[in-house]
């Protein structure tokens, strides 16, 4: 017979190992001691296991019992998940504060989701008609979207019973579903998800449209796609957290979820204190009301950092299955690998290069898998995005360290952030030279549907331009400015154009905060514009410092801050 208690015999921070756990499964949920701290087993061995806990463990010791609940670690999904505030196992902040004040209680349980709260559902299906995993039944109008409730995956196929409308809490019954085998099913407005299992989908296909962000040097230089994955590595200091919020505020994604993990405090209040203030461009309502925070700060527990990007990409990849564009923002991924590395260590597992655990590439490869532009489950064939941007914190910005290398592995847009240029005061501080973007040739038709068919070639122009200014820095180094040719000269001027009054955006700016796609490509127009002009004038003989004065460069630099749909081309 299986014990459904273990029994605590070491403690050591956040692992606790419990022996007589026969019958355990690997990511099984556990309370801990009388105090019913969480906890997840992450080895089992002849009957001892080891357990990460995800609450403080001081006062914890041997002899104290551990409680086995049969179930992995999972997510709550259903309507109120907008607008919320979870830690790194999807507690609600708020609740925990009305619970137990600024410091949460250990052990303390609250629900996910608003149990006693009312929503208006509109049924979508009939009774008697057939439906499959995914199929839509209802929706729930939850602030600017339409919550869509879905038939549960474990149900293949089946027939409605009996589908009602109404207000009704998430756990009443809403739908009666007969399965294949013959069985009756009771279908309520929430699910529940395990965390390390992705949810599956109908196909994944090529992504092909522009997750537009309105940041001139991502759009325009080094694009990302609905349902792609890029990473933002960057020593301290250089931006990474304020071009993730620019994302989360101007993207054009539908949800957007933002992961605090393992960051300063005061980084993530910023966040919990823009995100309500901010107005969404779309609806003109706030930001938070199509946006789901997870905050796991540095003083939080190890253990829930490591589970609070999974538990961020899981509510994310619900979404999705709804037919929405999501985009994931996680700061960031380095503190997650840190609590992997720390976790390993108590477990005195083989370390790998610089101590990280040696699976360490295959969980990075495994969380940005996850992303992806995708055919949804059910018969309605509706297509959904995942895109995951995350950023990398290399000590002393060296990009050849683990996380960084395991994660370009993976991920095709590389946003490379240097010091140097946020010292200068260049932001966003994205090295043109050194960061890339994969999905350049996915995105040439989305350019020509969207008229802007000589984009491509300005934007390769422009990319020679600052390739070209590189070149020529050496040789101003060595013999002076003077040196140059008049064509050199040029050159200089177009790529130092290219880099102040395009590349530099200023994120606190009213109107240069947000460019969209049109204005990008107007701008850039005509920086080639004055560049192709000088060719043509010191081909004709004119001389050097007219060209380099023409008036049409005043007109460059004032473009990006005039506000949108008044810029001419």
């Amino acid at each position: 017979m299986v014990q459904k208690k273990g029994e605590i015999i070491k403690v050591s921070g956040p692992l606790v190992v419990a022996k007589n756990m026969e019958g355990s499964s690997i990511y099984e949920v556990v309370k801990i001691s009388e105090k019913g701290l969480l906890g997840e087993i992450i080895e089992i061995r002849d009957g001892v296991a080891s357990i990460q806990a995800y609450e403080e463990t001081s006062n914890i010791g041997p002899g104290e019992p551990v409680e086995r609940t049969g179930s992995q670690l999972s997510v709550e999904l259903g309507p109120g998940l907008m607008s919320g505030i979870y830690d790194g196992i999807q507690r609600p902040l708020e609740e925990l504060f009305k619970a137990s004040g600024n410091f949460i209680t250990r052990g303390i349980n609250v629900p996910a989701l608003d149990l006693e709260k009312k929503w208006n559902f509109v049924p979508k299906v009939k009774e008697k008609e057939k439906v499959k995993a995914g199929d839509v039944i209802g929706e729930v109008e939850e602030m600017s979207i339409f919550h869509k409730i879905m038939v549960p995956n474990d149900i293949e196929e089946g027939e409605i019973v009996s589908i009602k409308r109404g207000e009704f809490t998430i756990e009443d019954e809403v739908a009666k579903i007969r399965t294949k085998q013959g069985k009756e099913k009771k279908i309520t407005m929430t699910q529940r998800w395990p965390i390390r299992q992705s949810r599956p989908v109908a196909k994944k296909m090529v992504p092909t449209s522009l997750l537009t962000t309105g940041q001139r040097v991502i759009d325009s230089f080094f694009p990302i796609t609905k349902g792609g994955s890029g990473c933002v590595p960057g020593p301290f200091g250089s931006g990474k957290t304020v071009v993730l919020q620019q994302i989360a505020k101007w993207s054009d994604a539908d949800i957007i979820i933002f992961i605090g993990c393992g960051e300063r405090g005061n980084e993530m209040t910023d966040v919990l204190k823009e995100f309500p203030e901010l107005k969404d461009p779309k609806t003109n309502k706030p930001l938070l009301e199509r946006t789901v925070l997870i905050a796991n700060t540095s003083n939080m527990p190890v253990a829930a950092r490591e589970a609070s990007v999974y538990t961020g990409i899981t509510i994310a990849e619900y979404f999705r299955d709804m037919g929405y564009d999501v985009a994931l923002m996680a700061d960031s991924t380095s503190r997650w690998a840190e609590a992997l590395r720390e976790i390993s260590a108590r477990l005195e597992e083989m370390p790998g290069e610089e101590g990280y655990p040696a699976y360490l590439g295959s969980r990075t490869a495994g969380f940005y898998e996850r992303a992806g532009y995708v055919k949804c489950l059910g018969s309605e064939g509706r297509e959904g995005s995942l895109t995951i941007i995350g950023s990398v914190s290399p000590p002393g910005g060296d990009l050849s360290e683990p996380v960084t290398q395991n994660t370009l592995r993976t991920v095709k847009v590389f946003w490379s952030l240097e010091d140097r240029l946020a010292y200068a005061r260049h932001f966003p501080a994205i090295n043109w030279l050194n960061s890339y973007s994969l999905y350049l040739d996915n995105l040439k038709e989305f350019y020509e549907e969207k008229g802007e068919s000589s984009f491509m070639e300005n934007r390769e122009e422009a990319m020679r331009i600052l390739n070209d200014e590189s070149r020529l820095e050496e040789i101003v180094r060595l013999v002076g400015f003077e040196s140059l040719s008049n064509k050199d000269r040029l050159i200089m001027e177009a790529a130092r154009i290219i880099r102040e009054d395009f590349l530099m955006q200023n994120a606190f700016d009213e109107v240069d905060t947000y460019s969209s796609f049109k204005k990008q490509s107007s701008i850039l127009s005509m920086i080639i514009g004055f560049y192709n002009k000088g060719i043509e004038l010191l081909n004709s003989g004119q001389n050097i410092n007219d060209v380099l004065n023409l008036p049409e460069k005043s007109e460059i630099a004032k473009a990006k801050f005039i506000p949108e749909g008044e810029i001419e081309k």
